[in-house]
């Protein structure tokens, strides 16, 4: 009898989970580029479009590929099911207006990735959904929040740029007092330290793009929950308005999970080496990170981002600092000579970016300040390469700003 791949460890998931071999037998997953598919009979592609029979029609709708991802991913975060899309971007978007209708409303965390704070400033109000920011930090402030017509809470935790941590059972609880759904971007913690399914939310969400690529190269997104919810939410609008990921792209991605493991455990013990290296020098006005005890949230950090069991908490491989001033920062950033500027992150490369002219440059300068995002903050993605070839090239610089 075979084992369970429930029962198997994490890096058992990460390199097994999810194969579906051919009746070849290759070694590695088959990459099938295809857009259509066959049926040996009329009454075959009836019984397919049927859903009587569950094999593959389009791949729009499924492909071996990308269902080998899926099962893969959802076997890492312990989710019954998992739907790949073309973009974390457009994963957001699936999650949202799947759940949401006309009159709805959502409570959100102020600090989010500016895309996402755009959808829900500029995309919901057209189609009569409302949203309230709270401090996201502030446990109490997502309860005052709710309204007759509140139908979902969105968290991003940590948060982007600022590493923000929300208290994600606190919420999910009042979410369950009024039957709302709870949506969590887990893209930061990563499946590996943070587990929001177990924490009481309903949907997870990754920007396939960073962590589980890990090496700039495609771009993809997923989302993760019950089957149920997903089948009954997600499968005819995925279906009819296809954020489809392409077959190659899940590859790459199929092929970056076995490594994800090692890769951020990797990146985020260098983190918090340069973390403290960071916060030690004299330029350095403030410091996040959420494995240090100075952070405003340590102790909610120290109790959700453990991967879901009983390991030490990891502070991830983000690390964001203030230089006070934009000059400061840019002075900064054009001194590193081994880390690269670049708005991407969960790269084997280090990458340090300026936050208010990238990432968050769609927030207005009063919603940047409203969430501390002041002009001399810097985002650190700390890579693979050597901690100390890291910690040399970033104090250079830092004397430098």
């Amino acid at each position: 009898m075979k084992d369970d791949p429930k029962d198997w460890e994490v890096p058992t998931r990460l390199v097994r989970g999810g194969t579906m071999r051919s009746p070849i037998g290759e070694v590695a997953e088959a990459l099938y580029l295809t857009q259509s598919f066959v049926y040996d009979s009329a009454e075959s592609a009836d019984a397919r479009f049927a859903g009587s029979d569950p094999g593959f029609i389009y791949s729009r709708y499924g492909n071996p590929t990308v269902e080998m991802f899926e099962k893969r991913l959802a076997l890492i975060e312990g989710a019954e099911g998992c739907r790949a899309t073309a973009s974390g971007m457009a994963a957001i978007h699936l999650a949202l207006t799947g759940l949401l209708r006309a009159g709805d409303h959502i409570v959100a965390g102020k600090a989010l990735f500016g895309s996402c704070r755009w959808i829900l400033n500029n995309w919901g109000p057209r189609f009569g959904i409302e949203t309230t920011f709270v401090d996201a930090h502030d446990t109490a402030a997502w309860k005052a929040a709710i309204r007759p017509n509140t139908r979902l809470f969105f968290i991003e935790s940590p948060a982007n740029p600022l590493l923000e941590i929300t208290d994600i059972a606190a919420v999910a609880g009042f979410a369950r007092e009024i039957g709302a759904k709870v949506v969590v971007d887990n893209v930061f913690a990563t499946p590996i330290f943070q587990k929001p399914l177990q924490l009481g939310a309903d949907i997870v969400i990754y920007s396939a793009t960073k962590h589980i690529d890990g090496q700039g190269r495609v771009l993809g997104g997923a989302l993760l929950g019950a089957k149920a919810l997903l089948d009954e939410t997600y499968r005819d609008f995925i279906r009819h308005t296809g954020p489809a990921l392409s077959p190659f792209n899940a590859w790459v991605l199929l092929n970056g999970l076995v490594t994800l493991d090692l890769r951020v455990r990797a990146a985020s013990a260098t983190a918090a080496t340069l973390a403290d290296r960071i916060a030690a020098h004299r330029k350095v006005k403030q410091i996040r990170y959420p494995g240090r005890a100075d952070h405003p949230q340590h102790e909610v950090a120290a109790r959700q981002m453990t991967g879901g069991g009983n390991e030490m908490i990891s502070g991830g491989n983000l690390v964001a600092f203030d230089l006070g001033t934009q000059g400061a920062a840019f002075n900064f950033l054009n001194a590193l000579t081994l880390v690269d500027i670049s708005n991407n992150l969960g790269d084997a490369r280090s990458m340090a970016t300026h936050p208010p002219t990238t990432t968050h440059r769609s927030m207005t300068e009063e919603q940047r300040l409203d969430i501390g995002l002041t002009p001399g903050w810097v985002r650190l993605s700390v890579g693979l390469e050597g901690a100390g070839d890291l910690a040399r090239d970033i104090e250079k610089a830092l004397d430098g700003a």
